[in-house]
C-alpha cells in the first residue's frame, strides 16, 4: 500500500499550548509536503468529491459559515475561508468541541505543503492518551492524500480498513504513536507521562479485534 518508514519520516509533528476563553488548550500539528500544487492541494482538500477520496464522504455546505459533516466521523461549522492558503472550522464529535485549521504553501522545490492544527482544551481524554490520539488519526488521513495525489485515483476504504488491521498497518500505527510520544516530549510533558501515554494509545490504536467463535 505504502511505504511505512517513508511515510513516518515525511511527516513534521508539533505539539503546543496555548490559553482560550473555554480554557487551557493543547493542540497538534501535521504536516507534509507533496508533489503537487497548492491550487491542487486546495483543491483536493475542499471539494467534496475529492474529499471522499482520500479521508471520507462528506455531505453540507462546504463554504464559509457553511456546516458540515463527514460520514461516522466529526462535523462542524467552516469559521474562516481564504482560498487557496487556509480554512479553518469547528471539530464537534462525541459531544465536544474542538478546532482545526488547515494552512497550505508552496515549497521552494515547487512542492505544496499541507499543515493541520487541531486544537482542543484539556480534559480526561488528553491526560490519559496524549496528542497521539488526535495525531496518530489525523496521521492516517495525510497518508490517504498521499496516496490520492500520487495516483489521482480514490482510496479503497475496505482495503485500507484491512490494512489498518495487518501488521504493517499496526506497525505505522505504533510508530506514528511513538513520534506522537516524542513531540509530547520535546513540548515540555515530563518523558515517562509522555511515554505512558504513548503507550495507552498505541495499545488502543492496534489492539487486535475479538476472533471469532469456533463453531466446528
Amino acid at each position: 500500500m505504502i511505504d511505512v518508514t517513508q511515510q513516518i519520516n515525511a511527516v513534521r509533528r508539533q505539539v503546543g499550548s496555548r490559553t482560550l476563553e473555554a480554557g487551557e488548550a493543547r493542540s497538534v500539528t501535521i504536516s507534509q509536503t507533496y508533489d503537487t500544487t497548492v491550487e491542487d492541494l486546495w483543491d483536493a482538500c475542499t471539494d467534496a468529491e475529492r474529499i471522499a477520496r482520500w479521508f471520507l464522504p462528506i455531505s453540507g455546505d462546504l463554504r464559509l459559515h457553511g456546516r458540515y459533516q463527514f460520514e461516522g466521523n466529526a462535523g462542524g461549522v467552516v469559521e474562516r475561508c481564504d482560498p487557496p492558503k487556509s480554512f479553518a472550522a469547528t471539530w464537534e464529535f462525541g459531544g465536544d468541541t474542538s478546532w482545526i485549521e488547515v494552512r497550505l504553501s508552496p515549497e521552494p522545490d515547487g512542492r505544496a505543503r499541507f499543515e493541520l492544527e487541531h486544537t482542543a482544551i484539556v480534559g480526561a481524554h488528553w491526560g490519559e492518551f496524549g496528542p497521539g490520539a488526535v495525531g496518530i488519526g489525523w496521521e492516517m488521513g495525510l497518508m490517504g492524500l498521499a496516496l490520492h495525489l500520487s495516483s489521482g485515483q480514490a482510496v479503497d476504504l475496505e482495503a485500507g480498513a484491512a490494512w489498518a488491521a495487518s501488521d504493517e498497518g499496526r506497525l505505522f500505527m505504533t510508530l506514528s504513536g511513538e513520534r506522537w510520544g516524542d513531540a509530547d516530549a520535546a513540548a515540555g510533558t515530563d518523558e515517562a507521562v509522555a511515554r505512558a501515554a504513548a503507550e495507552r494509545t498505541i495499545a488502543a490504536y492496534t489492539a487486535a479485534p475479538p476472533a471469532e467463535p469456533d463453531e466446528s
